[in-house]
């Protein structure tokens, strides 16, 4: 895509310098500069709104908070281009080269690395770089702009006095939390909430969320994995019924929905600019958010400068624990469940070589008995494995001796219906890698892991896997075991985190 600089009158009848691409300049405008890249221009003319224009509800709804690519936005270029004339929309870079290298507006990727690359584009006739890092949400290159959004953002927020639905009661520790939230709502603070898992930490933010939304806040709940958001979503639309709750993840049907409270992955977050007031980051320690600097860079952007930030966690990561001792990030830990009782301590199993066991196809010893003994209680169980080739590995032997038994995985195309039937109670044994480690909450299961000892199984994993059992007040304890051929280091950690956890007080 070309852009060219060109002189019109505005709406207020004075000449005015405008940037548009080929497509919007009017006939009878001024050239001042031939069409080129977006980037080889150093600035661009800044608009004046003009108040007496109403642009179309439906631009306002889906750019408001965000900066997109032409390609996502479904408008014609002469309701863009109306928009634009009268300032309502704004035309930015979407990657900026400098003596530095390049720079990704929309992720925050940078430098001069093999996350950029060039490839001959139709659209501004010369090869033309782009980033690769976030090739995946559309491309972004030299002649693609970012288009974003200058009016006013739609206003949801109700007046009345309440909004919360949910009906609950906190535990001494929850209300600790609770209070030290509601404090920095509308502040500029950060805060970390150290809770184990199945501390309630959803249940928590509830005051706090309902504060924000009442003070007309656009508020701002981000995760790592489409399965947190695939749980949190329902809750908080039952919490609060009459705020428009929006759900961002790959294939999401509110993409182009305007929400007050949107949950969204983090992935989906790097769409947004200066959008939000209040952000919460849930499994902040969670792959890949700790990998992918891009999406902290999304964090940071989505967020408007006066909003408090929310780190939420059972395991945070080194970083994080620094920060706190060094008194630049508050926290407060909760190392009691909502219901008050231990964490379940996970033992050790030992089972050999089974990665040799089941090359001839066949189950461990250990795992087999296990298993069969959760299946003669009717005792609902995951079994966490290693990788995708080994789940591939032990599901159908495991399927031969109860045909319900499934297993799941990142790209499998029927996990959602499958973690649903399980949540159900039609699948007694759902194996699965490290994917459900995180924000699947299901009522009195066990949990086994065959592998403990693998390198991905590090000490945040296997305090996670382990926070899935006893998370009910009905079903407090369940059985937790790692099978193992050696223990590892990360193992004897997570035991021990999970006892010194069971031993803390509220701080």
């Amino acid at each position: 895509m070309k852009f060219a600089l060109v002189e019109w009158p505005d709406p207020f009848g004075r000449n005015h310098p405008y940037f548009l691409p080929e497509a919007w300049i009017p006939s009878s405008a001024i050239l001042k500069k031939d069409p080129q890249s977006i980037s080889f221009y150093r600035e661009t003319p800044s608009i004046e709104i003009n108040r007496a224009f109403t642009p179309q509800t439906d631009i306002r709804s889906l750019l408001a908070g965000k900066e997109l690519l032409p390609d996502e936005l479904p408008f014609s270029f002469q309701i863009l281009r109306d928009s634009y004339f009268n300032g309502y929309i704004y035309l930015k870079k979407g990657i900026e080269k400098s003596a530095k290298g390049y720079h990704c507006h929309r992720c925050g990727n940078h430098g001069k690395t093999i996350t950029f690359a060039q490839v001959p584009c139709a659209r501004c006739e010369r090869l033309c770089v782009y980033c690769r890092n976030c090739i995946t949400m559309g491309r972004v290159a030299e002649c693609t702009p970012l288009i974003g959004w200058k009016g006013a953002s739609p206003q949801e927020g109700k007046k009345c006095d309440s909004l919360l639905a949910w009906e609950g009661e906190f535990s001494p520790g929850q209300k600790i939390a609770v209070t030290e939230i509601e404090n920095r709502v509308g502040t500029e603070q950060e805060l970390l909430l150290w809770a184990v898992c199945g501390a309630g930490k959803t249940e928590i933010l509830f005051p706090g969320l309902e504060k924000a939304l009442l003070l007309g806040q656009r508020v701002l709940l981000a995760t790592p994995r489409t399965d947190v958001v695939l749980e949190l979503l329902p809750r908080m639309k039952k919490a609060f019924p009459d705020v428009k709750v929006t759900g961002l993840y790959g294939g999401s049907e509110d993409r182009d929905v305007w929400g007050q409270l949107v949950i969204a992955t983090t992935h989906q977050v790097r769409r947004f600019k200066d959008a939000f007031d209040l952000v919460i980051v849930d499994e902040v320690d969670a792959f890949p958010y700790t990998f992918d600097k891009s999406l902290a860079f999304g964090i940071q952007k989505a967020k408007k400068k006066s909003a408090a930030v929310f780190y939420l966690t059972a395991t945070p990561s080194t970083d994080l624990k620094k920060r706190v001792q060094q008194k630049k990030l508050e926290a407060v830990k909760i190392p009691r469940r909502y219901h008050g009782h231990p964490l379940p301590e996970p033992h050790f199993a030992w089972t050999g070589n089974w990665k040799k066991t089941l090359e001839k196809k066949k189950l461990p010893h250990a795992l087999r008995d296990w298993c069969r003994k959760r299946l003669d209680s009717e005792t609902q169980a995951f079994v966490f494995v290693p990788t995708v080739k080994v789940l591939h590995q032990i599901t159908p032997l495991l399927q031969k001796i109860n045909s319900n038994i499934q297993g799941v995985h990142a790209e499998d195309t029927e996990r959602r219906g499958k973690v649903q039937d399980f949540r159900e109670g039609k699948i007694p044994l759902l194996v699965t890698t490290t994917i459900l480690e995180r924000g699947v909450t299901v009522k009195g299961i066990e949990v086994a892991v065959l592998g403990a000892e693998e390198t991905i199984f590090d000490e945040s994993a296997l305090v996670q896997i382990a926070g899935r059992a006893g998370r009910s007040a009905d079903h407090p304890t369940g059985d937790v075991v790692y099978f193992h051929y050696g223990k590892s280091n990360a193992m004897l950690a997570a035991r021990r985190h999970i006892k010194q956890m069971n031993k803390a007080n509220i701080l």
